[in-house]
């Protein structure tokens, strides 16, 4: 999810100034993805700058608060209306690590994907705890985000296995001459000595 749309979502409930704007953010989305102020004011200029908010005068308190334009209402509609694609999301960090262990020599790829399960099991068992300390109506958007972030622990321990498994199966050709390669041609016995 990009912090405009967020932001824009946010600035529908009503006008805020930054600070409100992050908090509010990260109440709804359960603090799991904390933005730092830079990175609200800065989308807040580039949302200006295109048309989708505007800035209102200062309050006796110093503070700028920003409400969403038409133009804004209307590319968030769109955004609401539009399945997010597959494409549109973050490299995954976990399957390019995997795949360049698989060709660097040296690497142990057993314990790279044993030592992912052990912290992503670890993060599931936190994210379960999480979920259970509250059930308030209130708490619905941040169970939601909860929920997502269980369930791609949960498919990415489910993957994790199928490497392993895949592991097993098609071992990768060892870099280098094998133990036993001078011992081609000679006898089992020979090359056993």
């Amino acid at each position: 999810m990009s912090i405009r749309y967020g932001l824009l979502a946010l600035l529908e409930r009503g006008q805020m100034y930054g600070y409100q704007l992050r908090a509010a953010f990260e109440e709804s989305t359960g603090s799991t993805w904390p933005l730092n102020i830079g990175q609200v004011y800065t989308t807040l200029s580039r949302l200006e700058r295109d048309g989708l908010v505007r800035s209102l005068p200062e309050s006796e308190a110093g503070q700028r608060p920003y409400e969403i334009t038409d133009a804004g209402r209307a590319d968030l509609a769109l955004w609401f209306a539009t399945p997010i694609s597959r494409t549109d999301r973050p490299r995954d960090e976990l399957a390019i690590k995997l795949a360049l262990a698989l060709t660097t020599p040296g690497v142990d790829v057993r314990a790279v994907v044993q030592n992912q399960r052990t912290a992503t099991m670890r993060t599931l068992q936190e994210l379960t705890r999480l979920k259970y300390t509250s059930d308030t109506p209130e708490d619905l958007p941040w169970r939601l985000v909860l929920d997502a972030m269980m369930f791609q622990a949960e498919a990415e321990v489910r993957w994790l296995d199928h490497c392993e498994t895949s592991l097993v199966r098609h071992r990768p050709p060892a870099s280098g001459p094998t133990p036993n390669s001078e011992a081609v041609g000679r006898s089992d016995e020979e090359a056993r000595r």
